[in-house]
């Protein structure tokens, strides 16, 4: 282990003890200040800093120091004894793209917004207009049973705007987005969309934490007027070759998608590229017989789901700082390569106003994302099959022109890693 790292990990775990915490408080937050001496959890810092705030050096007692000693030679010891484990190792490598956990308990967090939801927002004809609440429900009690940890965090965009809900009463649509982190998934991002029979959304993104160089699950599930159905089940990979990654995946997804021919079709160019950010193994479905969700695809996601996470569990955590930093900017370019296609995107803008669309889909359903100058695609979802002039690439009807760079390439557009964490 390196010398920043120990200091790094002793820093965190002496944040925990009381008595280190009050040994090194700063001056202007001692007894007796009317400021506080911690944050709220999950709050952010202040950008400014009392000019009067000065270590209380002569605070500093000398079993506080004793304290901090013995952490330190602890974590020495686990620094000795590297080549003895490597996840002993790896788990105290800071890993990057975490939020600080909400102030919320799973039991508020779960049920916030008046979710899972049992009627409709929008005009109905149909007994069960909330078509994708089971893929909810499931998902969440999957996550609760299954997971490590498991606890919310904050819904926000990077300038502090709560995106936990929306709504459009005129037009009788809203969104819920509810977001939590694991020991094994830094983030995983769970998205609703209901406007009655018109539009039924469910959306999610499973992130592995950064130590863990495997592919991102995505989900994403619509219905128009239901007669047309979309979806995408996907492990989407971080890099070209799927060899790269810890441990091959496509062996283990293909005797699950063998069972659903429905399930086989293939994405329109007029958004993504499937050699980018797609597996072989993609679940990718367009139909109008709405009998495929319940007979196919609930059966195909909730296997894909489980197969995820299995191959996290699975996995070597990786034991440098550079392999973890690597797997991260990976993540950042699929999250950049995600939020320029959004098919969604017309959708967020056209129900919640295209100011609100840009900051959600970039600095919340994407957050890692770089904002391009051209924007968000707001063109309507393509339900597949060959694009319009014949699929002349760069022509009318061709692939779009936006793209980040390929796979396992730099883009000299991306940010760097030290610019947003």
């Amino acid at each position: 282990m390196r010398p920043q790292h120990i200091i790094a990990s002793a820093t965190v775990v002496a944040a925990r003890s009381p008595a280190l915490v009050c040994a090194f408080a700063p001056a202007s937050f001692g007894a007796g200040s009317s400021e506080p001496s911690s944050r709220a959890v999950g709050s952010r810092p202040s950008l400014s800093r009392p000019t009067s705030s000065k270590l209380q050096i002569s605070s500093i007692d000398s079993g506080a120091l004793s304290e901090l000693e013995d952490l330190i030679a602890d974590l020495m010891e686990v620094s000795n004894g590297e080549s003895h484990g490597s996840r002993s190792s790896s788990f105290l490598l800071p890993s990057p793209g975490r939020s600080a956990p909400s102030s919320r308990s799973m039991s508020e967090a779960s049920s916030a917004h008046g979710m899972p939801w049992t009627s409709t927002i929008g005009r109905t004809d149909e007994t069960n207009p909330l078509l994708y609440m089971p893929f909810w429900e499931w998902q969440l009690d999957f996550m609760k049973s299954s997971l490590n940890n498991l606890h919310p965090i904050e819904c926000t965009t990077l300038n502090e705007l709560d995106v936990s809900y929306n709504e459009n009463k005129e037009k009788r649509a809203r969104i819920v987005n509810h977001c939590y982190a694991s020991d094994e998934y830094r983030k995983i991002r769970m998205t609703y969309y209901d406007a009655g029979d018109s539009v039924q959304v469910f959306n999610s993104v499973w992130y592995p934490d950064a130590k863990y160089n495997l592919p991102v699950l995505g989900i994403d599930i619509l219905s128009f007027n239901r007669k047309r159905y979309l979806a995408i089940v996907d492990f989407q990979p971080l890099h070209e070759n799927e060899e790269n990654h810890s441990t091959t995946y496509e062996h283990i997804l293909q005797p699950i998608k063998d069972k659903y021919d429905n399930l086989k079709g293939r994405m329109s160019s007029k958004f993504y590229d499937e050699t980018q950010f797609f597996s072989k193994e993609m679940l990718f479905a367009r139909f109008e017989d709405s009998k495929i969700v319940q007979e196919d695809l609930f059966p195909a996601f909730k296997s894909y789901v489980k197969t995820h996470l299995d191959l996290v569990k699975s996995a070597s955590p990786a034991s440098s700082r550079e392999d973890v930093l690597h797997v991260f900017d990976r993540q950042r370019a699929y999250d950049t390569y995600s939020a320029d296609r959004d098919p969604a995107a017309g959708l967020f803008a056209a129900m919640f106003g295209k100011q609100w669309a840009e900051d959600f889909i970039y600095d919340f359903l994407f957050s890692l994302s770089e904002r391009t100058e051209e924007g968000l695609n707001l063109s309507p979802p393509m339900f597949g099959g060959p694009p319009k002039g014949g699929g002349n690439p760069g022509g009318p009807g061709g692939p779009s022109a936006k793209c980040v760079a390929p796979i396992g390439k730099d883009s000299s557009k991306r940010p760097s890693l030290s610019s947003r964490g």
